[in-house]
């Protein structure tokens, strides 16, 4: 503080931006990282289906996922197919009456591919498996020329 011509004191108020910038350059550390993981998950498109019930996914639903390189996806959580078959089965084990698993894959996959991943379900105790898919377009019952 300096003491101005009347002994009066004048106050500097100026603001203190030195934590605001180093928090602010933490938060955008933060996010660099955390953003090409998020992008880098289960990509897959979907097939398209008629006469669908909604039902929308629930927590403690056991989700496997074929992307389209035809990798495998515990809930979104990228696996192997030997590491697959292991925590299916400590998964189902845990389980006392429903074992569905709900298959998530890429419609251009390979049949083959898709029935691996009902193969290792099987193996590890499923006893149902439950496709997913996205409705198809909702234009109605007739198509734009207006026949059935």
């Amino acid at each position: 503080m300096s003491t101005g011509s009347a002994g009066q004191t004048s106050v500097k108020s100026e603001p203190n931006v030195v934590p605001m910038i180093d928090i602010m350059l933490v938060l955008l550390i933060i996010f660099m990282i955390v953003t090409p993981l998020l992008a880098a998950g289960f990509t897959a498109t979907l097939p398209k289906g008629d006469n669908l019930r909604a039902s929308p996914e629930q927590e403690d639903e056991i989700v496997v996922g074929l992307d389209v390189n035809g990798n495998f996806f515990l809930n979104t959580r990228p696996v192997t197919e030997d590491v697959l078959e292991e925590q299916l089965r400590a998964m189902y084990a845990a389980r006392t009456e429903d074992k569905i698993m709900y298959l998530k894959a890429d419609q251009n996959l390979k049949y083959g591919r898709v029935q691996e991943a009902i193969e290792i379900g099987r193996r590890a105790g499923a006893r149902m498996v439950a496709t997913i898919t996205e409705p198809a377009s909702q234009q109605g019952l007739f198509d734009l020329e207006g026949e059935e």
